[in-house]
């Protein structure tokens, strides 16, 4: 095996601006905020080894204010840290974004890799791997936010083989990521579509109306097709409103941790995707202690702190959830895509958060939300709708799982290879046979 060296980041890093952070001060104005630009790398846009990076929910300021903080400029390939805040996220900014630069955040750093000495991808897997991000943790200083700093990333240290084989250890790797990541954008679709279907049918009333011979005649039009008065306001002939509390419940069956084993996955809200019902991601019981609800595969978790974070979705296992989530079981099998896409859906977040309890911690109150009326279709147009999104969430569910494989067979194989204990010469590894 050729020799690995040992080096530091400072080192591999372009000389003018190799490593910066973000503008001093603690936030830009508001007044420099615009609704296009220059975008803001923050810690949404990283993870801890989740995904490479999170290309969207952009903050932008104008090119000429980005220009005078020229030293906090990146571009695609330059590795970003959180510096402040959750210490231990990264992130690669991707190429063939339609920008062409960014700006840092005040809480974030940036590696910008010499090609010569580096490639960048492996670099970012590296600082991105287990025992690297906890060793970032441990060594962070804690001084009421845990924090680090340029100072530091400047002497970490890192491990470096020859370019060949940190090409082929970043082919590898990313091979996975490329899946994980085109399942990511499937499940962003399949979401997307069940959102726009109920939006569409339930909010705007706009759906199908079909012929004798069964095809589309025409689309319902609430403007001059016939409305009737419902609680809900007017609905189409042929509909009613029921109340949330008619159609499901929440069941609250508490259960101590220390009486399951330390494997058992736990969802807190940290795990629950803002704007996402695929609840792909769970830690474990290991180290819970306080008193926490059980919840089953197929049932609804939505949290109920700060309920504009908009953390509602299907558990897709057997689990353990914190007590700041409410678990929602529809009353009967048949009301579950009527439920899921209620809850899920902007109108009933505003109403959780129009009717939350509490100023800096607003609690939603699940007997206020039993109350909200939900429109219910004619019993054919529901069928349509039942069928569509129960198709959807099961490839939602096979997405999330196959998701999850992907992440564990890389994150076994991804210290192995930093590591140098697998002999990179006789792998060959393709995207096909990861997939």
């Amino acid at each position: 095996m050729e020799q690995w060296a040992e080096t530091t980041l400072g080192n591999i890093a372009v000389k003018k601006y190799g490593i910066v952070d973000g503008p001093f001060g603690s936030n830009l104005p508001a007044r420099l905020y615009t609704d296009d630009g220059v975008p803001i790398i923050r810690g949404a846009n990283l993870s801890l080894g989740e995904y490479r990076f999170h290309n969207g929910d952009y903050r932008y300021v104008a090119p000429e204010t980005a220009n005078k903080l020229k030293r906090s400029n990146c571009v695609p390939g330059d590795i970003v840290f959180t510096k402040k805040g959750t210490i231990g996220q990264t992130g690669i900014i991707p190429m063939g974004t339609r920008y062409a630069r960014f700006l840092l955040s005040s809480n974030q750093m940036k590696l910008t890799v010499d090609h010569d000495i580096a490639i960048p991808q492996y670099v970012y897997y590296y600082v991105s791997s287990p025992a690297i991000r906890a060793k970032i943790i441990q060594e962070s200083s804690a001084c009421g936010v845990p924090k680090t700093n340029i100072t530091y990333l400047r002497a970490f240290p890192i491990r470096l083989p020859p370019l060949p084989i940190q090409r082929k250890i970043a082919s590898i790797l990313s091979a996975y990521d490329d899946l994980i990541e085109n399942n990511r954008r499937r499940i962003q679709i399949l979401e997307e579509m069940a959102q726009n279907l109920y939006r569409e049918w339930f909010v705007k009333f706009r759906f199908p109306i079909y012929s004798a011979d069964g095809a589309i005649d025409r689309i319902h039009n609430p403007e001059t097709d016939p409305m009737v008065d419902s609680p809900l306001g007017p609905i189409p002939k042929g509909w009613e409103a029921k109340k949330l509390g008619n159609i499901c419940a929440e069941v609250r069956r508490t259960i101590k941790p220390a009486k399951l084993p330390a494997h058992t996955p736990y969802i807190g809200l940290e795990h629950l995707p803002r704007r996402s019902i695929t609840l792909g991601n769970w830690g474990t019981l290991e180290g819970v202690t306080s008193t926490k609800l059980s919840f089953n595969n197929g049932e609804i978790l939505f949290g109920k702190i700060r309920p504009y974070f908009h953390k509602v979705g299907v558990a897709l296992v057997d689990g353990v959830s914190s007590t700041d989530a409410i678990v929602i079981v529809p009353n009967s099998t048949k009301w579950f895509p009527t439920v899921l896409a209620t809850v899920s859906s902007d109108e009933f977040v505003a109403y959780s958060t129009q009717t939350s309890q509490g100023t800096k911690m607003p609690r939603a109150n699940w007997k206020v939300l039993t109350q909200y009326k939900c429109p219910i279709a004619p019993p054919a147009l529901m069928r349509m709708f039942d069928n569509t999104i129960v198709g959807i969430t099961k490839q939602l569910r096979n997405d999330a799982l196959r998701i999850g494989l992907l992440l564990r067979t890389r994150d076994l194989l991804l210290p192995k290879l930093i590591s140098g204990k697998l002999d990179i010469s006789e792998l060959d590894i393709s995207v096909e046979q990861v997939s």
